[in-house]
């Protein structure tokens, strides 16, 4: 099999690669930063007298940014001399221009240091190797039903899968490739090591929490700080071996081509060149579209029969065939009286009918089936990758806890001791960042409400949720909590920004649907607001509404999301070319290094965006999905493209991120299960309040089933007084009578929509426990593959024997 690529015009790669000058020594990080070359001449025509005045005025405006780069250079200094210190080898390249100098220092993690941190890093070491067969749920289906699976692809070059251990030095001999240094630690390995170096390496006052690379990025004093890509991910001119090509274009050839969109993600490649955590992204990305088919499939064909029901609805056709016979009062103070005639209930009846209700319940259960399927099924790629136990034994205290920690104490997991944080001085830093979520969250919902008290304000709130970007909050709006472990601190960061944006964008649809025109009132007592009349729903009704916003959302919002996606990762590319282009010109006789290479493409902004976007997406899915039965298809059209779009970015436009390690995708399964439980509350409302269902059903078991007079039903006169006033009786949408006083089929509806609020919640939150009781977390076979590799590394580590390492090794691979 080859692999045929068109010429392009990408310049070469040094001939070097990821080496030093020597050849020989691996890069494994590269730090740059920038320096302005100032060059002073005398324009010509002025005196040396005007040139002495001018050059004293520029040197009072920029006295403080000259100490200012004079303390950056400081600190900059000081940090490589601690690198140094820590064992790291240093090289460094320089490109310059008449306007700056860009200078690249790149750093090597010798073996002795690659060791001590492997260790202290508790890197897992392999101890013997396994066969890897597909552990696709839908392969094996497939597999077993002899039909051709035209989503399997055969990717090159796949990683080898280990039975793995703790890595410890003194029984370096008992693990699987030992004996060549060059290649036992993987590159990915290194990177995080050299990371950690970088993260824990001080350079000004400890109590001051002066350590780490980033801070010194966001100080600016570095520029970038990024791992090497592994060569260009352009397909060479020729035609090629599919295993010759480089793991960068294996994953742009088999991954981000959008020809492969219908194709399984290489998700082990991933893992091999980006690390776990941006593997389990894209692994719970994956997952998730393919269980948002069902979902599409179910909710299209409510959508349809809707359609095809929709001639037959009984209510539709009075209101079509009533003429001038309901004259409706005035939704507003400046209206005029409407005829109930001129809406068309057509269309509203295909949001709000029996099927509605039946594919709220689906989506209820389908919620909860998802997750606990990818509870499995991230417990499966979680010992696959072997980071089953990272977070509760292996990782790490934060660079910044370990600094400003003031006492040490004994780790009660692991018998070390390690910095300590005193609880009562956390939770009041914890406290006070809470205060700031809350001071923000309270006017973004007030302006929201206000907002929709306006006449106008559909339109508005439409452009909000068109233009309003997913951009995550700055970290500075939060005073620092001293969280232990990197994973704690960006949970609680990811949990209090998300709700901020909760607020942001969920409180309009619960506005529309659960709030607007239920504080009317009813002819000449209506119900005022700051002087202002409420809102009342449409004369389409308030679940129209919803689902027109929804549609917005998941159509128009979704649409322009991808389009940015796709636009400002290339603008911010041009923007960092153009800022280089002086120095490649000056340099155009030389080929451009590898380093020189991946400092123009733009930093990788992490996952916080890609999630928030995802899961906000589940929201709306899962929380007002009965008022939009299309919203699981448009979420499904739109996850395919994100797909595509995210692995294009990692791959051709951001420098290569540091591979972390994770175990679970965070905070944010937390998150989907807080939601999916919403859901189901939030569901059980809008079907009692907002929906005509129930007043459909108590009107055909007490009046007439086949729903003759039903408008006639719903509709109340309005009260004398106001008829005298107005000169003219008119009809609005309540159950009352003519004074304005509720009547009894009020009290009995009520009674039923709170009958149905509890069934529904009961029915459907019994059968989820039953489906929680049912799918395991962990499948019975990876519980098997767990207690055989914690044998073998008991016999591997065991001091008083030999390591006895069976090879035969148990059927299935390791999921």
């Amino acid at each position: 099999m080859y692999v045929h690529c068109e010429q392009t015009s990408s310049p070469p790669v040094h001939p070097s690669g990821n080496y030093f000058r020597d050849g020989q020594t691996k890069i494994d990080f590269v730090l740059v930063w920038e320096v302005k070359v100032r060059r002073k001449r005398r324009s010509r025509g002025q005196s040396q007298g005007e040139a002495a005045e001018e050059a004293v005025e520029a040197a009072q405006e920029e006295s403080r940014s000259e100490r200012r780069k004079a303390q950056l250079a400081q600190w900059r200094d000081k940090f490589i001399q601690n690198l140094q210190s820590a064992g790291l080898l240093m090289e460094k390249e320089e490109s310059s221009s008449v306007k700056k100098a860009i200078h690249y220092l790149k750093l090597h993690a010798p073996w002795d240091v690659l060791v001590y941190y492997a260790e202290e890093l508790c890197l897992r070491a392999p101890l013997q190797a396994q066969p890897q067969p597909d552990f696709n749920t839908s392969a094996q289906v497939l597999q077993k039903l002899w039909v051709p699976n035209i989503m399997k692809d055969s990717v090159p070059n796949r990683p080898v899968d280990y039975y793995t251990c703790a890595f410890r030095k003194s029984k370096m001999e008992k693990f699987l490739g030992s004996d060549d240094r060059e290649n036992y630690f993987t590159n990915t390995q290194r990177h995080r090591i050299v990371y950690e170096i970088l993260a824990r390496t001080v350079y000004g006052r400890r109590k001051r929490a002066e350590v780490g690379v980033a801070r010194l990025l966001n100080e600016g004093a570095f520029t970038g700080a990024f791992p090497l890509h592994e060569g260009p991910f352009e397909l060479p001119g020729c035609d090629m071996q599919p295993d010759k090509l480089n793991k960068r274009q294996v994953l742009y050839h088999y991954w981000s081509n959008w020809l492969k969109w219908y194709k399984y993600q290489p998700l082990d490649h991933i893992r091999e060149y980006f690390g776990e955590k941006i593997a389990l992204y894209f692994a719970w990305l994956g997952f998730y579209t393919a269980w948002l088919l069902p979902a599409a499939l179910v909710g299209t064909c409510v959508f349809v029969s809707g359609i095809l029901t929709m001639g037959s609805n009984t209510p539709a056709k009075e209101i079509c065939e009533s003429g001038g016979l309901y004259l409706m009062c005035p939704l507003c103070e400046n209206c005029k009286p409407w005829n109930i005639s001129d809406i068309c209930p057509m269309v509203g009846y295909l949001f709000d009918h029996p099927g509605t209700v039946f594919f709220s319940v689906f989506m209820s259960l389908w919620a909860v089936t998802f997750l606990e399927y990818w509870k499995r099924k991230n417990a499966t790629l979680a010992h696959h990758w072997d980071c089953m136990d990272f977070h509760e034994e292996e990782e790490p205290p934060r660079p910044e806890f370990s600094a400003m920690a003031p006492a040490m104490e004994e780790n009660p997991v692991t018998g070390v001791k390690e910095p300590y944080f005193p609880e009562k001085a956390r939770i009041s830093r914890m406290l006070t960042g809470s205060m700031v979520i809350v001071i923000m969250v309270r006017p973004t919902g007030v302006v929201r409400v206000l907002l929709s008290e306006a006449v106008t304000i559909k339109l508005q709130i439409n452009l909000i949720y068109l233009v309003s970007p997913n951009k995550t909050l700055p970290e500075t709006f939060f005073p620092t909590e001293m969280h232990r472990t990197q994973t704690q601190y960006e949970d609680a960061f990811t949990f209090k920004v998300f709700i901020f944006q909760f607020v942001n964008f969920y409180s309009s649809p619960f506005y529309v649907a659960f709030f607007k025109g239920r504080f009317v009132g009813y002819p000449g007592h209506y119900g005022t607001l700051f002087g202002m009349r409420n809102e009342d729903c449409g004369s389409g009704g308030c679940l129209i509404e919803l689902a027109e916003q929804l549609c917005i959302i998941m159509v128009g919002k979704q649409l322009i999301n991808n389009v940015q996606e796709f636009v400002i990762p290339k603008i911010k590319a041009w923007r960092q070319k153009r800022a280089l282009s002086s120095v490649k010109k000056a340099q155009k006789a030389e080929q451009p290094k590898c380093w020189e290479q991946d400092y123009e493409l733009i930093p990788c902004e992490g996952l916080f965006d890609e999630y928030l976007e995802i899961v906000l997406q589940f929201g709306f899915i899962t929380i007002f999905v009965a008022a939009f039965p299309l919203a699981p298809l448009f979420a499904l059209l739109n996850n395919w493209v994100e797909v595509r779009l995210d692995a294009y970015k990692f791959v051709c436009e951001y420098r290569r991120p540091v591979a972390e390690r994770a175990q679970h995708i965070g905070v944010w399964f937390i998150i989907l299960e807080a939601l999916s439980h919403v859901s189901v509350i939030v569901n059980a409302f809008l079907i009692a309040f907002t929906s005509d269902f129930l007043p459909r059903l108590l009107y055909q078991y007490k009046f007439n089933n086949d729903l003759h007079g039903y408008v006639n039903f719903t509709l109340a006169y309005s009260p004398p007084s106001y008829n005298y006033s107005s000169h003219t009786v008119c009809r609005y949408k309540a159950f009352r009578d003519e004074n304005g006083k509720y009547t009894l089929v009020y009290w009995e509806l009520l009674a039923v929509r709170l009958g149905f609020i509890i069934a529904f919640e009961h029915v459907v939150f019994f059968v989820l426990r039953v489906i929680d009781w049912m799918v395991p977390d962990i499948p019975e076979s990876l519980e098997l593959k767990i207690k055989r590799e914690r044998y073998l590394a008991k016999q591997a580590l065991a001091d008083n024997q030999e390591a006895l390492l069976v090879n035969e090794a148990i059927p299935g691979d390791k999921k």
